[in-house]
């Protein structure tokens, strides 16, 4: 029966995934540039190019003498040609994650990066300059200029590096060399990750086929996936090894360079959140691991009737769930659906990403194998890439995704310069989003089974959200922790990796020895160092806010829409205050995490009513 918007549960699922995602849209991207060859792309860094000559000759070593107005004036300008290059480098950028094994996209996002890269060498003096100017005469020149006043938060995040600020010379060398240096090896690791091919079966699967079977109903095809997937990891070892052990003291380098205290102390300065209270976060979940991921890997091994979960068996399929996949059209009505009962004005927003072509969905090789939200820049719209199999987390990952675009499209009014989020913040919305489809679906299943199956599915999202995360984030802790002390031997990731593993997971499972090489494929320790943790965040704030949410209904959009446009103006404590929220506060966690462990007692208990 077809769906009605807004009635019944999610519809009756289809049968396999590949047709479950064959009408799976992938994006156009014609809204940022037109081709690789486009006219207006080479306009534009041309026009950029002659625009930080210009800021260059005529500012640099000036902007302590300039009034408040004149430095505002430099800002705008500055705002202006930052837009264009980040145009031109999210088009090269997301052409190149829609296919990393076209060496001519390949080319191409290379030579754009390095041109991005050289023409904004030229204006690390505006950040070294404006870092120099004392604080009374900073705040002087704010006071004398509405138009500089605008700005304020974006020199109160660009000054917070002050203490950390290098010479000029020294800042310049390492900003121009970065393409030659950390890019480089981020690329190597990107494309050497999107050319792995598994074998399995006599077929040579992408990385998103092979982690889709280990989500398979049947076990054994959980288990070939999963020795598929480590002998592939094996054989790229080394490389993936170096590429860690080679980055990690780069980054260690660097931090001596700039004083900072411990390895995550930059993230967190970058997130704009205290050392206090990420650790206050890290010791809290670690603290439930016990009432969280061990007491809910001990009711699946039950309710699977095993006396040990393997490492593929954590996300598998539970002995009810008949593995069936949901068309794309039913995904896109159940997510607009979510958003329209909370806010028409978000729905109208995520229906754009549907109509628009702004979503690149379809799984094919040579694609990606995650899923982002890409802001671009405040003058386009956000782009969203995932691998779309038709699964109720797929759904949910959809919905996330989208939470991301509809905050960062709401943010855009504030400007290049103070729209992006710091990555704490950055998850409220896409979590929300999720939170609000799992809330739908839930609320709407009649069917008792089908009801557990949502629960448990959401139980296992959120310890791959919360637990997971910060799992990863302790094993970064312990790897950058043991970097320094020289390099790391394959033996001793594994043993890190198998350590964090075990600690947090619990002893419902028997973890084999080819398990240890699965820290290597998972970008964020490359990408970005201690992100995960910025998960874990975002997922306890937002069950502490949907809880208000749930408590006073009345006025809640109305503020949680302003939290979403006020972009990166406000601290973390400023935009949960009109919640009556507070991060700093120990209990803030605790809060969080008792949303889980409410879902968990619920789950137990359905399941107990069952056996009885």
């Amino acid at each position: 029966m077809r769906h009605i918007p807004g009635q019944g549960p999610l519809p009756a699922p289809e049968a396999a995934g590949a047709e479950a995602a064959a009408k799976a849209p992938s994006w156009r991207l014609d809204d940022l540039y037109d081709g690789m060859g486009s006219p207006a792309l080479k306009d534009d860094l041309d026009a950029a190019e002659a625009e930080a000559v210009a800021l260059e000759s005529g500012f640099k070593g000036r902007l302590a003498n300039l009034s408040g107005d004149g430095l505002a004036d430099l800002i705008v300008r500055l705002e202006g040609l930052e837009e264009k290059l980040g145009r031109a480098y999210s088009y090269a950028q997301l052409l190149h994650s829609a296919d990393r094994s076209d060496t001519k996209v390949g080319r191409f996002y290379q030579g754009i990066q390095e041109r991005v890269n050289a023409i904004s060498t030229r204006l690390l003096f505006v950040n070294l300059e404006l870092n120099r100017i004392p604080d009374a005469e900073m705040d002087a020149k704010v006071a004398s200029s509405p138009a500089l006043a605008r700005y304020k938060p974006y020199l109160r995040d660009v000054r917070a590096f002050r203490p950390h600020q290098l010479d000029d010379e020294i800042e310049r060398v390492l900003h121009e060399k970065s393409v030659t240096g950390r890019a480089a090896w981020v690329r190597l690791f990107d494309e050497t990750l999107a050319g792995l091919r598994f074998a399995y079966d006599g077929q040579d699967l992408t990385t998103a086929e092979i982690f889709d079977k280990m989500t398979d109903r049947d076990r054994d095809v959980r288990r070939r996936a999963g020795e598929a997937i480590a002998l592939t990891l094996k054989r790229n070892l080394p490389l993936f090894a170096r590429v860690t052990n080679t980055l990690a003291k780069d980054k260690a380098i660097e931090d001596g360079w700039r004083r900072f205290d411990r390895p995550i102390s930059r993230r967190n300065l970058a997130n704009q959140v205290e050392d206090g209270v990420v650790d206050a976060l890290i010791l809290a979940v670690k603290d439930a691991y016990p009432r969280l991921s061990h007491r809910y890997y001990a009711l699946k091994a039950r309710w699977m009737g095993l006396d040990k979960l393997e490492y593929w068996d954590r996300n598998a399929p539970l002995p009810e769930d008949a593995d069936t996949r949901h068309g794309w059209d039913d995904a896109k009505v159940v997510v607009l659906d979510a958003y329209r009962g909370f806010s028409p004005k978000l729905a109208s927003i995520v229906e754009r990403f549907f109509d628009g072509g702004w979503i690149d969905a379809d799984p094919r090789p040579g694609k990606d194998s995650g899923a982002f939200c890409h802001s671009t820049v405040p003058s386009v719209h956000p782009y969203v890439l995932m691998n779309y199999q038709g699964r109720n987390r797929d759904i949910m990952t959809l919905a996330h995704e989208l939470g991301h675009g509809v905050h960062q499209s709401l943010a855009a009014d504030q400007g290049l310069f103070m729209s992006g989020t710091p990555l704490t913040l950055a998850e409220t919305a896409s979590v929300f989003g999720e939170q609000l489809t799992f809330r739908k679906l839930l609320n709407a299943e009649r069917d008792p089974k089908r009801r557990r199956l949502l629960l448990a599915g959401k139980i296992e999202d959120m310890l791959n959200t919360v637990v997971r995360q910060i799992a990863f984030c302790e094993f970064e802790r312990r790897v950058h922790a043991a970097r320094a002390e020289g390099e790391l031997t394959l033996d001793d990731l594994a043993a890190h990796w198998m350590a964090v593993q075990e600690e947090s997971l619990g002893p419902a499972f028997a973890f084999r020895d080819d398990y240890e090489v699965f820290w290597s494929y998972i970008p964020h320790f490359i990408h970005s160092p201690f992100y995960v943790y910025a998960y874990a965040f975002g997922d306890c704030l937002v069950n502490s806010l949907y809880a208000v949410f749930e408590q006073e209904p009345e006025g809640f959009e109305e503020r949680y829409l302003a939290m979403l446009k006020a972009g990166g103006t406000l601290r973390h404590k400023e935009l949960l205050a009109p919640f009556g929220l507070d991060a700093s506060d120990p209990a803030f966690w605790n809060k969080g995490i008792g949303v889980v462990e409410g879902f968990i007692d619920r789950l137990e208990k359905e399941l107990d009513d069952v056996a009885v």
